[in-house]
C-alpha cells in the first residue's frame, strides 16, 4: 500500500508538540515560577495528543492491513 505524499496526523503530531513546547517556555516567561503548574497541565495535554494520535495511526493501519488481507484472499478465491 503506497503512503500519502502528506500526512494529516504527522503533521498534526509536530505542530501540536511544537505549539506545546512553544506555549510551556511562554508560560514561563510569563509567570516566572507560578507556570510550574500550568506546563504541566500543558505537558499531560501533549502526552495525552500523542497517544490520541499514535492510537488511530494504529488503528488505521491495522484497518489497511484487514483490508489488504481481504482484497488477497478474494483473489486467491477467483
Amino acid at each position: 500500500m503506497p503512503q500519502a505524499a502528506f500526512d494529516k496526523l504527522r503533521a498534526f503530531a509536530i505542530g501540536s508538540q511544537a505549539l506545546g513546547l512553544t506555549l510551556i517556555i511562554a508560560l514561563e516567561t510569563w509567570l516566572n515560577d507560578a507556570a510550574r503548574p500550568w506546563q504541566g497541565v500543558v505537558l499531560a495535554a501533549m502526552l495525552s495528543t500523542a497517544l490520541v494520535i499514535a492510537l488511530i495511526r494504529l488503528y488505521r493501519r491495522n484497518l489497511a492491513r484487514k483490508r489488504w488481507a481481504e482484497r488477497v484472499e478474494d483473489d486467491g478465491d477467483g
